[in-house]
C-alpha cells in the first residue's frame, strides 16, 4: 500500500479523540491493525516539532499565505540544506529557474521557499515565469531549437521522454536522495517515474491524480431532494456516485435556486488550457475506457493505434457536449483555472473534477466561500465500461467500473544537463531543487495554496492536519480521496512517452471546434485519432509502443 500507514489508521477506526487519549488507545489500534504505526506513534522530536511549527504560518483560517510566509517557511526549513551546504558555499554562482506560474502559485513561492536558500548560500537565482497555456510550447522550442536556457526546470513527469530521453538533464547525486528521503515518496511516483534509462532524474513536489469534488450542502437539501423525487429522479438525492448520475443532476439543476442563488451541477473545461486541458476530457472519459482487464486506455499497446475515437471516448465528448446547456453561461469559455478558482471557490457549481488543489484551498484560499460545505471522492465511475479487445460494453458483476485518472503524475524539479560541466554551479543547482523537494518544506505545500498535492506516505498523518486547523471530517474526506485515487487497482495511468503534450494539444485544438458545435463528437473524435497518428509516425511508432508499454507496466 502507498499509504500503508493511513490506511491501517483509519480501518482501525481511529479518530483524533484517539490519538489525544495516549499511548493505550494507540496500542490497541496498532494491535488492530496488525502493524506498527510508525509517524503516528512517534516521540516528540526535533522534526516533528518544527512540522506543527511550519504548518501555524499562517494557520488555517487565518488568511491567504503571504511571501512573507513563503520566506518563513523556506527559513525554518533550512536545516537539510545546511548539513550539506556550507555558507556562502556557491557565492558567485547564478542559476536561471523555468518554472509555471499558475493564479500565484508554483514559482511565486519557490522564490519565497528560495530567497533564505540563496541569503545562506550565496547563489542568485533569475527565473523565467510561463502561463499554464504557454508552458509546453516554451519548452518544445527549447527541445527543438537546441537553446535550453534555464538551469533548473519545474516539469511534469510526461515531458521525461522529450528532456531525459534527449539527454538534457543532469544525473540525481545520490546525496540528493538522502536530504529529500525519496522513500517517503508513495510508490505509484518512485521509479520507473522520474527516471529515464534507469538514472533517477526527478526531484519529485507534487503528486497528481484527479479526484471528485463536490457541495455538501447541495447535496443534503431537502428541497432540491423533494423536487428531484417529484420529477422522476432516479434513486434518492445525493452526491453522484457515476458519471450518468452526474449528467442527470447537472441537467435536473438547470434553472434551479439554492439559498436564493442560481444553482448548476457539473462545471466542465472546454477551453484549451496549453494541452493541460484534455485531462478533464480524459477524467470524464476514464470510467468508460479504463477496463480493469486492459492497462491501456489511450493507445492499443501494441500497436500505438488511438483509442481516442472509440465508443468509450466519444460518449465522454458527448456527455460535455449534452451537458454545456445546462452549465453556466458562457461555460464554452471556461478553462480549468476558471472552474476550480473563479467558478467552485466562489460558489458557482456544485461539481468539479480538478487535482488535490481544491482541497486545500477551498480552507485556504481568500476567494473560497464553500470551506465548510466541500467534500470528496475519487472520480465518479461508470455503470458499464468498454471492451476494446471485444468491441463490447461490459457490466462488471462488482458493479461501477472506476478508474481514477493520475493525471501528470505530479510536478518535479530537475536540473539541466548544461551545469555538469561546473561542479559547483551543478550542487548549487541540486541544492535548491533538493531544498524545493524537502519533506518538511513539502508538508507546508500540501496543506496551503502551492499548486502541490499530497505525494509522500507522510502526507497522511491526520492529526498533523487537524493541529494546523483542518477539520477532522473534511480533511479525512480529502486524503481518502487521494490515497483512493493513488492505491486504485484500476487507475488510469499517464503514458511518460515522447511527445505526449503534442498529443494532447493537437486533441484540445479539435475539441474546442467540437465543442463549440462545428463538429459532431464522432467527427471530432476521428480528427483527434488521424492526426495521433501522424504524429506517431512522425515520432517513430515502433520506439513509442516499446515506451508506451513501459511507461504500463506491461
Amino acid at each position: 500500500m502507498k499509504v500503508s500507514l493511513y490506511n491501517q489508521f483509519m480501518r482501525a477506526g481511529a479518530t483524533r479523540r484517539d490519538v489525544l487519549k495516549g499511548a493505550a488507545s494507540m496500542a490497541a489500534i496498532a494491535a488492530a491493525s496488525g502493524a506498527g504505526l510508525g509517524a503516528l506513534t512517534r516521540p516528540a522530536s526535533a522534526a516533528s516539532e518544527l512540522r506543527a511549527q511550519i504548518l501555524q504560518i499562517p494557520g488555517v483560517g487565518k488568511g491567504q499565505p503571504t511571501d512573507a510566509d513563503f520566506q518563513q517557511v523556506g527559513e525554518l526549513c533550512l536545516e537539510a540544506t545546511k548539513s550539506n551546504v556550507k555558507e556562502g558555499e556557491f557565492a558567485g554562482v547564478e542559476l536561471t529557474f523555468m518554472g509555471l506560474n499558475n493564479q500565484n502559485l508554483h514559482n511565486v513561492l519557490f522564490r519565497g521557499f528560495l530567497k533564505p536558500w540563496e541569503t545562506y548560500t550565496g547563489a542568485k537565482i533569475n527565473w523565467i515565469d510561463l502561463a499554464q497555456a504557454d508552458y509546453n510550447a516554451r519548452l518544445q522550442q527549447s527541445i527543438a531549437t537546441g537553446t535550453v536556457d534555464f538551469d533548473i526546470i519545474e516539469m511534469g513527469a510526461p515531458f521525461e521522454g522529450d528532456v531525459c530521453g534527449k539527454g538534457l538533464t543532469s544525473e540525481m547525486p545520490d546525496w540528493v536522495k538522502d536530504q529529500i528521503d525519496m522513500k517517503d515518496v508513495v510508490a505509484y511516483l518512485q521509479p520507473p517515474v522520474g527516471t529515464w534509462d534507469g538514472k533517477q532524474y526527478r526531484v519529485t513536489v507534487d503528486g497528481d491524480a484527479h479526484n471528485f469534488n463536490y457541495r455538501t450542502d447541495v447535496f443534503a437539501d431537502a428541497d432540491l431532494a423533494k423536487a428531484w423525487k417529484d420529477g422522476g429522479g432516479e434513486g434518492e438525492w445525493g452526491v453522484p456516485k457515476t458519471w450518468q448520475q452526474v449528467q442527470a443532476v447537472t441537467k435536473f439543476l438547470k434553472g434551479k435556486q439554492f439559498q436564493g442563488q442560481d444553482v448548476f451541477g457539473y462545471l466542465d473545461a472546454p477551453k484549451a488550457w496549453g494541452g493541460f486541458g484534455f485531462y478533464f476530457l480524459g477524467s470524464r472519459a476514464s470510467a468508460y475506457a479504463k477496463h480493469p482487464d486492459d492497462k491501456a486506455w489511450l493507445f492499443d499497446a501494441d500497436t500505438m493505434k488511438p483509442r481516442i475515437n472509440n465508443p468509450a471516448w466519444v460518449r465522454a465528448i458527448q456527455d460535455v457536449i449534452d451537458a454545456l446547456p445546462s452549465e453556466p453561461a458562457d461555460q464554452i469559455n471556461a478553462d480549468p483555472n476558471t472552474t476550480a478558482f473563479q467558478q467552485f471557490l466562489a460558489g458557482t457549481g456544485s461539481m468539479v473534477t480538478w487535482w488535490g488543489d481544491v482541497g486545500s484551498n477551498v480552507k485556504t484560499n481568500d476567494s473560497s466561500v464553500v470551506g465548510d460545505v466541500t467534500g470528496f471522492s475519487i472520480l465518479p465511475g461508470s455503470d458499464d465500461v468498454y471492451n476494446s479487445k471485444t468491441g463490447q460494453w461490459d457490466k462488471l458483476a462488482s458493479g461501477p467500473n472506476y478508474a481514477p485518472n493520475c493525471a501528470y503524475l505530479g510536478w518535479g524539479v530537475y536540473v539541466m544537463a548544461r551545469v555538469d560541466s561546473d561542479e559547483k554551479k551543478k550542487k548549487a543547482a541540486w541544492s535548491a531543487a533538493a531544498h524545493l523537494g524537502g519533506k518538511d518544506l513539502s508538508l507546508w505545500c500540501a496543506a496551503y495554496p502551492s499548486g502541490f498535492q499530497p505525494y509522500r506516505n507522510s502526507h497522511f498523518d491526520i492529526p498533523e492536519w487537524v493541529a494546523a486547523g483542518y477539520d477532522e471530517a473534511f480533511i479525512t474526506s480529502y486524503l481518502k480521496s487521494e490515497a483512493d485515487s493513488y492505491n486504485h487497482p484500476n487507475a488510469a495511468i499517464e503514458p511518460r512517452i515522447p511527445g505526449i503534450f503534442q498529443y494532447y494539444s493537437a486533441a484540445e485544438d479539435i475539441l474546442a471546434n467540437t465543442f463549440a458545435g462545428k463538429m459532431k463528437a464522432q467527427e471530432g473524435a476521428d480528427a483527434i485519432a488521424a492526426a495521433w497518428e501522424k504524429l506517431t509516425d512522425q515520432i517513430g511508432r515502433e520506439n513509442q509502443v516499446k515506451l508506451y508499454k513501459a511507461s504500463l507496466g506491461m
